[in-house]
């Protein structure tokens, strides 16, 4: 029985680690200001679902140009990454909705640590949607 291997290019696997890690860097400060101001805002009484309905789109906004400029170093149309970026997130903010729906409305759990947790959540998602959807066009070095 003969085995054949998808042969692994390099130069895409450094690109996309080093993409992840700047996708990383710029989510650590963006959504780390978002999560304190998300703690802020629900400790003095904002329903959670309002806090995010209200805050993702400063977050959002904030992302693009670290994401488009240091992350994917993308060099194509800002019109299009634009309208790409908002459905991204509009599937970001959709999943966040529903998770804060589904374990602090539903099952009970403290929002604060289901929060974090989909802010990681979202993160995953939308990197593989900012790589492939909305900022396919790379540079390489």
């Amino acid at each position: 029985m003969r085995i054949m291997f998808k042969s692994v290019n390099l130069k895409e696997n450094r690109s996309a680690v080093s993409q992840l890690s700047k996708y990383g860097a710029v989510g650590l400060v963006a959504n780390g200001i978002g999560y304190a101001v998300y703690l802020l805002v629900t400790w003095v009484g904002l329903d959670p679902k309002v806090a995010i309905t209200l805050l993702y789109p400063f977050g959002a906004l904030i992302g693009y140009f670290g994401h488009f400029k240091i992350a994917f170093l993308y060099n194509g149309s800002h019109s299009k990454s634009i309208f790409r970026y908002l459905q991204a997130h509009m599937v970001g903010y959709s999943l966040n909705f529903v998770i804060l729906y589904c374990f602090v409305d539903l099952l009970g759990y403290p929002h604060p640590l289901v929060q974090a947790f989909a802010v990681f959540a979202v993160a995953g998602v939308l990197f593989i949607l900012f790589r492939y959807y909305v900022f396919p066009q790379r540079v390489l070095k």
